[in-house]
Formats: C-alpha cells, sequence, structure tokens
C-alpha cells in the first residue's frame, strides 16, 4: 500500500462491548497481519457512545446493578485463552476501579468519572462487591479509550452518533452503509455488524394481550429491557402479574419498589424489612419453574481451582463429532456437561471440606473417571463418599424444586417460597458449601466448549430448539446467572410487606372478558386465580429476525441478503430467529450468493454463534473473546486483500473524530 493511496475502509455498527471487543484484538493482531504504518480508517456507527453502546450506557437508573462481582468482570484475554492472536492481559473491572482509591496502580490514559456518585462508587468497591451498571459503563468507556491508545498510529476511527439503516453493495465491490439524517452514504471494503441485544416487535400472543389491554384500559408491557421500559402508567396498589423470574424481573422489581420512593431498612437481629411509600403496585410474580434463579455465590473457592476441561474438553467433543450420527443434547451432551459439573462440584468439597468426605480424594476421582453421570455405580459411590446429602449434586432437584408440590393456600406457598429462597441466599453467601463454585466454574467451562459443537451442525432440530436454545440455556441462567444475594433478601422484605406475591411454577396467563382483567394461575395452588389490571413479561425479547426492530437488519432480511438460521431433519424443523452466519470468521450467509457474504460479518448476540457475552469472567477462555479474535484476524487479512475504495470523511459536523 503506498503512503498516498486511501486506506481500506472498515464500518463497525455497532460501538457497544462486543465492538470494542473486536476493535481490541484488531490492536492486538495489527502487529502480525497489518504493517505499523499502512494505514486502515475504521467507522464506528450508534447512537450510545462507544465503549458501553446502549445496554450499558451511563444514562441509567443507579438501582440496577450486575449481576456479578467487580472481580468477575473483564474485558481482556489472559493466559487461559486459546487464540491465534496474542494475548493482551487488562485490568479486571475491580482492578480498574482499585487506582480510584490508591489502593491499586494507574491504568492509562487515567481519568476520574465525571459522574460524581459512580467515582465515589468506584473508590469504595472491592473485588466481591456487585458493581451497578454505571459503573460499567465507566469501565467499558477506559477500554474503550485504551483500545484507541493501544492501535498503531496508522489505524484511525471515526465515531458517528447516529443509526445505521441499510447496507448494499455487491459482494466484490464497496460496500455502502446509510445512516440515519445523512445523505451521503459511509463508502467500506468491509462491514461488521455488532449491534447487540435488540429489539423485536411482539409476537402474536403478545400482540394479543396488546389487544385486549387497549380494549378494557389496562397495562401491557411485552418482553423488553428493563431500563427502557416506561413504568410511569402502573398506579400505586395496582395489581400487576409479572411473567417471568429472572434477571429481567429483579431490574424491574427494584424500578416499581425502590425506584418509587421506598426504603429497605436494617433490624438490629439483621433482618431486611421494606417501608412503601404507597406509590407502589402489588406484583404478582410467577415463572415455568416458580422460583427465582439461585443467587450468585459471594465466596471464593476455598480449595485449589479445579483442572478443567477433564471430561467435557475438545477430546470429548472430537469423540462426539466421530460418531458420525445426529445427536440429542440430552441423550448423547448432557451425561458428559453433568459429569464435568459433577466433577468441579466433588473436586472442591473435597479438596477444600474433606471432613465431610468419607474417602480420600484419589480414590473417589479414580473411580468416578470410569463411571457415567447416570450409572447407578456413580450413585453408590457418591452416597458412600458424601454423607451428607446437602453435598451430593442433584441436578433434577435443582432443576425443578416444585415439581409434585401444591399448597392448599397462597399463603401456605408464600411461606414455603420464602424459606426457599432465604435458604439458597445463605448457602450461596457460605464458604462452607463453596462446592456450589466449584460446580460453577465447570459449567462456564462446559458453556465454552459448546460453541464448536453446535457450529458441526450434528445436534437434531429438535434437540437444538428444544434442548440447547430451550432447557440448556434456561438451566444454565438459573444455576449461574442469578441475581446478587442481597437483591432476593431485598424480595424477601417485599414479600413480607406484601408488595410482592409469589404465583408458583408452571404459571398460565389469561384474559377474562367479563371482568376485563388478566388472570393468572399455578398448579402449586390449586384453584387460586389473581385477577390483574396489568401484565409484565419480565424477560428480555427473544432473537427474531422477521420481527427485529433494527432496521438495518430488517432490510437485509426482507431483501433476502441474509438469513435465520434454519435447521430440519426428518422429524423437526427449527427456526431460531438468529442470523445466520460462517462459525469460523463470522460471515454472513448471504442466500442470494448461496454462500457467505465476503465483505460483511456479523458477531455477537444477534447471531448463531450463540457466543453473546461481550465481557466475561477472567481466566475462563470465554468464547465470545475467542470470537473476536477470529473475527478480527479474518477482518485484517480480507482487508490486507482488499483494494482501498474511499477516502476518509472530513467536514461533517456530526461525526466525531476520535
Amino acid at each position: 500500500m503506498s503512503a498516498d493511496s486511501s486506506p481500506p475502509v472498515l464500518v463497525v455498527v455497532g460501538a457497544g462491548p462486543r465492538a470494542t471487543g473486536l476493535l481490541e484484538r484488531i490492536a492486538a493482531n495489527a502487529g502480525e497481519l497489518w504493517g505499523d504504518q499502512d494505514r486502515l480508517h475504521v467507522h464506528l456507527v450508534d447512537p450510545h457512545p462507544p465503549g458501553p453502546g446502549r445496554i450499558w450506557r451511563q444514562e441509567q437508573s443507579a438501582l440496577l446493578r450486575m449481576n456479578s462481582m467487580a472481580e468477575d468482570v473483564t474485558m481482556f484475554t489472559d493466559e487461559s485463552s486459546t487464540i491465534d492472536g496474542p494475548v493482551r492481559p487488562g485490568p479486571s473491572l475491580a482492578e480498574w476501579a482499585a487506582q480510584f482509591s490508591g489502593r491499586g496502580p494507574r491504568h492509562a490514559p487515567y481519568a476520574e468519572p465525571a459522574d460524581p456518585d459512580v467515582l465515589a462508587e468506584l473508590r469504595e468497591l472491592t473485588g466481591s462487591d456487585f458493581p451497578t451498571r454505571r459503573a460499567q459503563s465507566a469501565y467499558l468507556d477506559w477500554v474503550f479509550r485504551r483500545v484507541l491508545a493501544e492501535l498503531p498510529l496508522g489505524i484511525t476511527v471515526e465515531w458517528h452518533r447516529t443509526t445505521a439503516t441499510a447496507v448494499t453493495g455487491p459482494p466484490d465491490g464497496p460496500q455502502e452503509v446509510r445512516l440515519a439524517g445523512r445523505a451521503d452514504p459511509l463508502v467500506a471494503d468491509l462491514v461488521v455488524l455488532a449491534q447487540g441485544h435488540l429489539e423485536s416487535a411482539p409476537d402474536a400472543g403478545h400482540r394479543a394481550h396488546a389487544d385486549f389491554a387497549r380494549r378494557h384500559g389496562l397495562f401491557h408491557l411485552p418482553p423488553a429491557f428493563s431500563s427502557d421500559a416506561d413504568l410511569s402508567a402502573l398506579r400505586p396498589g395496582e395489581h400487576v402479574v409479572l411473567r417471568g423470574f429472572g434477571l429481567a424481573f429483579v431490574d424491574l422489581v427494584s424500578l416499581l419498589t425502590e425506584g418509587r420512593g421506598g426504603v429497605f431498612r436494617t433490624g438490629a437481629d439483621g433482618t431486611l424489612t421494606y417501608v412503601p411509600s404507597g406509590r407502589e403496585p402489588v406484583l404478582h410474580v410467577g415463572s415455568r419453574r416458580g422460583v427465582p434463579y439461585h443467587s450468585k455465590t459471594r465466596y471464593r473457592l476455598q480449595g485449589p481451582r479445579p483442572p478443567l476441561p477433564r471430561h467435557f474438553g475438545p477430546e470429548a467433543v472430537d469423540a462426539l463429532l466421530a460418531e458420525g450420527r445426529p445427536l440429542e443434547l440430552r441423550r448423547d451432551v448432557w451425561p458428559l456437561m453433568a459429569k464435568e459439573i459433577g466433577f468441579g462440584h466433588y473436586h472442591e468439597l473435597f479438596h477444600a471440606h474433606p471432613e465431610r468426605t468419607a474417602l480420600p480424594w484419589a480414590e473417589f476421582s479414580a473411580a468416578y473417571d470410569r463411571l457415567g453421570w447416570y450409572d447407578d455405580s456413580l450413585t453408590a459411590l457418591v452416597a458412600r463418599a458424601v454423607p451428607d446429602p446437602a453435598d451430593r449434586l442433584d441436578f433434577e432437584a435443582l432443576d425443578h424444586p416444585l415439581d409434585g408440590v401444591a399448597f392448599p393456600t397462597a399463603e401456605a406457598f408464600q411461606e414455603h417460597l420464602r424459606d426457599h429462597v432465604a435458604a439458597d441466599v445463605a448457602r450461596r453467601e457460605d464458604p462452607a458449601f463453596s462446592a456450589d463454585l466449584g460446580a460453577f466454574h465447570a459449567l462456564l467451562s462446559v458453556y465454552g466448549q459448546l460453541p464448536r459443537l453446535v457450529a458441526a451442525g450434528r445436534l437434531s432440530a429438535r434437540s437444538l430448539a428444544t434442548e440447547l436454545d430451550g432447557w440448556w440455556h434456561g438451566f444454565f441462567s438459573f444455576l449461574a446467572s442469578g441475581p446478587p444475594g442481597f437483591r432476593l433478601r431485598q424480595l424477601l422484605a417485599l414479600s413480607r410487606a406484601g408488595t410482592v406475591r409469589f404465583l408458583g411454577a408452571g404459571v398460565s396467563v389469561g384474559t377474562d372478558e367479563e371482568t376485563g382483567t388478566f388472570t393468572a394461575s399455578s398448579p402449586t395452588v390449586p384453584g387460586h386465580v389473581v385477577h390483574a389490571s396489568a401484565l409484565i413479561e419480565a424477560y428480555l425479547p427473544g432473537p427474531s429476525l422477521e420481527r427485529t426492530e433494527d432496521r438495518l437488519l430488517r432490510g437485509l432480511y426482507r431483501a433476502g441478503a441474509l438469513t435465520e438460521e434454519v435447521v430440519s431433519d426428518a422429524g423437526y424443523r427449527h427456526r431460531s430467529g438468529l442470523l445466520a452466519v460462517v462459525p469460523t470468521d463470522g460471515h454472513v450467509l448471504d442466500p442470494s450468493l448461496g454462500g457467505p457474504h465476503p465483505r460483511r460479518i456479523a458477531l455477537g448476540a444477534p447471531t448463531n454463534s450463540r457466543a453473546v457475552a461481550a465481557f466475561a469472567r477472567p481466566r475462563t477462555d470465554a468464547p465470545g473473546f475467542r470470537q473476536n479474535d477470529a473475527v478480527a484476524r479474518a477482518v485484517l487479512r480480507a482487508l490486507r486483500a482488499a483494494p482501498a475504495t474511499c477516502d476518509i470523511s472530513d467536514g461533517e459536523k456530526e461525526v466525531s473524530i476520535i
């Protein structure tokens, strides 16, 4: 490339943490794949600030928190990362925050957050604290600024604070990216779609509930991101059904209680009490399981880190793929996954709490390695080696704690579920039960091995739909992605105050034309029916190219320039709603070309790579980091081979040069 030629141009649609992670990997790989003085111009297109993006923007309620401890959040690769590019370590959120209190070194480029409340939080933040989302926003902003500083001199970045509305262009020529409010398109050699989590228009069932609400003057909220939801129409004392018991529910409850002036107070005995403001609605919550997600642990491993993977690693995946037949997750894969998770659990139990075991670890692990998870011999081994049933791992009991349980009255069930939640919080905050954290580490390891198995296309369509995207995703979230313990203690206080009421498992939501109300019932409390004037679907929108509210993706989908992942076999057809990409490098599959589009790449949440997490726990070989590295290397190679298409734009007032 000559010094006076126009530089290659990359347009990245989206400027949140996934785009930031991609830029970090471009910076890391440039030394090998891009000359130090060679030029490249990168356009970032996002109406929200680069780094945090929309989901992690600073402008959201200070009540909203992360469900990870500060020491468990990083944007950087480390010694565990299995990537082709170089590892470039960096501080976790906790390590970065420590500089503001003088407890840690300064991290360039140093700058204190402008928000005094965020700065005060960071100065007090410890590794085991659960930060606000605004604190994470400040961290992501710093990561973005660090990435810019690490880019070679020839790579420049330009941020357009607007929305990309369309992409056009031939597979062998320049791509034109249209921007809202701008007449001239950006002209690019390569386009990366990294919009992150997207809104979807309501499906038929939600539209029916919305229509019912309009006819009867009720409130209805379809699946939405909690920080964007308008809850102002809910009246004090109004009865509201919330369907969903995960993290979206936790956020919504915080906004509708503390967000309306309620206060939590701790008594002399440590009991938390909720003092209502009088402006809260009454919240009736139910879900498939009928219980909240398990509390996050707030302790560290008490024994050595388990050597993972052991039973479900690359060799196990290779063996499954070598069988040359369609695979079923629950039948063929889950027993190996379960054994891996069990290994993490028992490794920690035997090493950290040997007084609660009856065999030496070497003897137990040798026998464990030989047996299958569902073998009767393994059940007998565990019973002999682990005397207390509370120390044994029982996935079926964990998965459906209310199965086969019924209560004569709603009040009896309230008391039962409060006991259940209190016991869960106590266990997750007591390091005596650190075996649960060993299982969590193994869960993350298992999660990291699945993308290659899925990418091979060997799971049957039914298994992909009902077992991977259905059961496994829900079970993983239930065990590993729950709220901090303090949130569940708040839930208990809200229950005792009568502000939150529990409905039960298998909740059924309906409509009553005669009374003009939504109804909710559960077999957990037979015969008990709640009537409400508001319904909130307390979970995030599912992926859907057909109903996406992203104008660019919707246009490409309707033009036949990208496709939804559709998996079919003799007995089943699964439409996941996810954007189909090449697993290895993220190139968009274009039906009009009969294969991948050479100049369009997509990564992150909307794609069927299923590597959605843009940041991760340190030392877990995060799938998202692996994907970022692979895509960054593919981008640099493609741009090196492609002819430059245009000059850098200038003189445009709406554009920020970074």
